[in-house]
């Protein structure tokens, strides 16, 4: 291998004149030879990884998609001397994704070697080797790295990292601002004026330093900035000079008029230290969410907390939006490389006629991305607005390089801000998309080499309404449905509010209007977001928009929920859907379902990214359990817990004292009203110690002040919260739990148990237990009235089990974590071996479940309370760590368990879980 020391190449180079064509290869060979790396030809002669005009062969003439190209590493670009290296930069930029992304792209002008980062989500770097850096290590080393180690060139800084930082510091300047009695909307505008010019000066669009260098020079004459920067914002409004430079024309109401805020010195500290953020690479995708944290006052406890990435964005971008597009790109793919095949072997006009309908077909496509209208009904601050606009963007760019490469011209992307509309309540967020969807954009045009949007430079984008989506006003004043921007798809994360928190979050009067208006469509306990589906729907139905892809919790397969799908299946189908995903909510993780739907017309159907032949409304595509229906044999068999509705609950060392007390007037012991008490935790944990004052169901005030000390508890404690409550029935009886479940204690009463089956309703396994009746159970528990064995075997058996997943509905916003979640309907839906009470007495077959649900709860109490463990060791024992670990003894407990249950069904024992669920099925019908 030849080799050339650094000496010897710069005085070879430095005053070369030749043009880019003559020279271009000689000059790539030489810096081969002063890296020690092989030439293209002696490294591949096939030309397959490493080569010379990359791209060329597979063009309709012309040179190649880059002058070298290793993949891998690198595309490189020449020029001539002295020429515009951003100008060939823009073309590697254009052609990128043909050469396989390679994490350099480079471009030379045989005196300057410019390195362009291409790393996927790293902040771009930018480094200029010139020839005298050569005869330095540093230099040499930097041009070793091209040829051996692009990954030294990788910044450790992310996108993502910048945006955080300059979310977190124009949060301290808004604090700043707002202790000053400025208004917190004028302050959020003016400070997103400040975030945009930031990202003008970095990406280009002004000129460059020229707003850092305004910053640092009035650091500290802050009234000196005020007045300038006021110049500069007028400058902006309509394009025009200032400070010697030519401003371009921007407005698009951001720049509207020339107002300045003013700034303390520590503001314009901050401001100095954010200036130095490289503004060209923060990330559009979370970019409105972060500044919306650190602008609204609302919302700045949120700073630093979880945000949804732009991936989980495209879980609903992709199929509803992009999908039927993908479908149609291939098929224009290929029909536009049959016609340049049919036109290069044509001749005189039938060649250009060819020719003709190939531009036709390909123009025609890009129109039809064009014409996509995205509606965001609930946009927040544009993260769905903005993903969904990259992504018809690179489809286009997918076009244009087509045609580029089968010689059918050459066009400029025509997908732009305005086909994407968006509804918004909140003034913050309304603003903060308008300036997301302009920064994604421009920030597209430059990262693939299509230069700047024309002047202005920002339009108004009158497509993002700040107004309520769901109920508007007319001139009489009563309610009604505004009209939503009509549009091709509609996609988005609506507010997750339930059914309980509406009246609290939105006030009555709201909420009346809302149910009323929504009557005949949305069921009255239903949860917010349900009414964005029905009006989604409604405008499918209508044919006004053809698809919709929308956030819920999980409670949207609830029963009130579920009706909107179901209506959604009776106009249209399910087309998509997660029934269980990680999420972020105000910051917060939390679990939710993602649902697409359309008027019927997709074939192809997807659950949990899997194909499946169809959606049922409950997210599932097995058995259709949503048809089961609640039997009349189960009922009055399974309560609730107690819920209290105010703070009953006594530690230890209080309760014990109570208990020790002296008997009351009453001449009636404490033990009558201080109880035991079990919680979800003492289920699947180890047994707190923990206690509740329980008045019953029938004391009257006067009965319950005759137990003194437990009264006095109660009505220091829990009467100056119910109080306050809203219902009457709190604020009179507050020494009474609020729901003390009068039919559970009846039915105790009545059949006179000293035992019954309790389950947590949230739990990471299906577990139960037994439970003394003297105990007062949470009401996150479900209690069995029940004190057999046979019953209890049935509940803890696979069969049960399998059926309770299947028809468990879960509730909230997901915070559970998706924990399978037990409901009333798991169990009265559920059909037993016989009827409840039904069961043949003497019968061996409940006897064999009986005994195996007897051996299991005796091995499983063995392992919990061990002899001779101490304290250490017995916090480690607990149901869900044995369930966790499953030792064999334990499954073959429920294998024995399960074989019983099977048996007394008269079903085999190695049915799988879509055989079961489709017997059980039967069965309910059949019952």
């Amino acid at each position: 291998m030849t080799i050339l020391t650094p000496q010897e190449f710069v005085a070879k180079w430095r005053n070369v004149t030749v043009k880019e064509r003559s020279g271009y290869q000689e000059h790539f060979i030489d810096l081969c030879h002063l890296a020690a790396h092989p030439t293209p030809l002696e490294d591949d002669p096939k030309g397959t990884r490493y080569s010379f005009e990359a791209g060329a062969g597979k063009q309709h003439g012309g040179k190649g998609w880059a002058d070298v190209w290793k993949r891998g590493f690198f595309a490189w670009e020449y020029k001539g001397k002295h020429a515009n290296l951003d100008k060939a930069y823009q073309q590697l930029l254009q052609y990128r994704e043909s050469l396989q992304n390679p994490p350099l792209l480079i471009v030379c002008d045989m005196e300057t070697i410019q390195i362009h980062t291409n790393f996927t989500n790293t902040v771009k770097r930018v480094l200029n080797l010139h020839l005298n850096d050569l005869l330095k290590p540093l230099g040499m080393q930097a041009l070793r790295n091209i040829f051996f180690k692009p990954d030294a060139f990788r910044s450790n800084q992310t996108p993502e990292l910048v945006t955080q930082q300059a979310a977190r510091e124009f949060a301290e300047i808004a604090a700043l601002m707002r202790r000053y009695g400025n208004d917190p909307q004028r302050v959020a505008h003016f400070l997103i004026r400040l975030l945009f010019c930031l990202f003008a000066e970095d990406i280009g669009l002004l000129p460059s330093g020229f707003f850092s260098k305004l910053v640092r020079v009035t650091r500290n004459r802050t009234t000196l900035f005020t007045e300038q920067l006021g110049l500069l914002f007028a400058a902006m409004q309509n394009g025009g000079f200032f400070s010697m430079e030519d401003i371009p024309h921007f407005n698009g109401q951001l720049f509207d008029n020339a107002e300045v805020l003013p700034l303390d010195s520590d503001s314009m500290e901050i401001l100095q230290r954010v200036s130095e953020l490289d503004w060209s690479n923060i990330e559009p995708s979370i970019l409105g969410t972060l500044f919306e944290r650190s602008l609204d006052p609302a919302k700045r406890s949120q700073l630093g907390a979880h945000y949804t990435s732009r991936d989980d964005i495209l879980l609903i971008i992709e199929p509803v939006l992009m999908t039927p597009l993908r479908r149609r790109w291939a098929e224009v793919q290929q029909q536009a490389r049959t016609l340049a095949a049919t036109r290069n072997e044509a001749k005189g006009s039938a060649a250009k006629r060819l020719q003709a309908e190939l531009q036709a077909l390909l123009k025609g496509f890009t129109g039809d991305i064009a014409t996509m209208r995205v509606l965001d009904p609930a946009c927040g601050s544009g993260n769905f607005l903005y993903v969904a606009l990259k992504q018809l963007l690179d489809l286009e760019k997918e076009v244009i390089i087509l045609a580029q490469d089968l010689g059918a011209g050459s066009f400029l992307p025509s997908v732009s801000p305005e086909q994407f509309y968006g509804i918004e309540i909140n003034e913050y967020a309304h603003e903060l998309a308008q300036i997301t969807v302009w920064i994604g954009y421009i920030q597209w045009l430059r990262d693939n080499g299509f230069g700047q949007p024309a002047q202005p430079i920002l339009r108004p984008l009158d497509t993002i309404k700040h107004m309520d989506a769901l109920l508007t006003y007319d001139a009489a004043g009563q309610p009604v449905e505004p009209p939503w921007p009509e549009a091709t798809v509609i996609v988005g994360n609506p507010p997750f509010l339930g059914d309980k928190k509406m009246r609290g979050e939105l006030g009555d009067t709201y909420v009346e209007h809302l149910r009323t208006q929504y009557a005949e469509r949305v069921p009255g306990g239903a949860d917010l977001v349900t009414y964005w589906f029905e009006r989604a729907r409604a405008l499918i139905a209508q044919g006004t928009t053809k698809r919709a892809g929308l956030l819920a919790t999980q409670g949207i397969r609830g029963i009130a929920n579920r009706r909107v799908l179901e209506q959604i299946k009776c106009t249209g189908n399910i087309f998509m859907a997660w029934s269980d995903r990680p999420w972020i909510l105000s910051g917060a993780a939390v679990r939710v379902a993602m649902v697409g739907f359309d008027d019927g017309s997709e074939t192809e159907r997807c659950l949990n990214g899997v194909a499946v032949e169809s959606i049922n409304t409950n997210l599932t595509s097995s058995v259709a359990t949503t048809q089961a229906v609640a039997l009349p044999e189960n009922k009055g068999l399974n309560f609730l817990g107690m819920m209290k509705a105010g703070p009953f609950e006594l530690d230890g060392v209080t309760a014990r004292r109570m208990l020790a007390a002296p008997l009351n007037p009453n001449g009636r012991p404490n033990a009558d009203v201080v109880k035991r008490r079990l919680g979800g935790q003492d289920v699947v944990g180890r047994w707190r110690d923990g206690w509740i004052v329980d008045f019953g169901v029938d004391l009257t005030e006067q009965e319950a002040a005759l137990y003194e000390q437990p009264f006095e508890y109660v009505r220091t404690h829990v009467k100056p919260l119910r109080d306050k409550n809203r219902r009457d029935s709190m604020r009179t009886r507050w020494w009474m739990h609020g729901e003390p479940r009068r039919g559970l204690r009846a039915t105790i009463a009545a059949r006179a148990l000293q035992r019954v089956i309790v389950t947590p309703e949230v739990a990471k396994h299906r577990l139960f237990i037994w439970m003394d009746t003297s105990v007062v159970p949470d009401h996150k528990l479900h209690i069995f009235v029940r004190d057999d064995d046979y019953f209890f075997g049935v509940l803890h058996s696979r069969v049960h089990e399998v059926w309770t997943l299947a028809t468990a509905i879960p509730q909230g916003d997901g915070s559970d974590g998706g924990r399978p979640t037990y409901k009333a309907l798991c169990f009265e839906t559920f059909p037993f071996p016989w009827s409840p009470g039904q069961e043949p007495p003497g019968d061996p077959l409940v006897a064999a479940i009986a005994a195996a649900a007897q051996r299991l709860v005796e091995l499983r109490d063995n392992w919990l309370n061990p002899p001779k463990a101490d304290a250490e060791q017995l916090k480690l024992r607990t149901l869900t760590k044995l369930y966790n670990q499953r030792p064999a003894w334990l499954t073959n407990a429920h294998r024995d368990l399960d074989a019983a249950v099977l048996a007394a069904y008269g079903w085999p024992s190695d049915l799988s879980d879509e055989e079961l669920l489709a017997r059980l099925l039967a069965l309910n019908l059949e019952r």
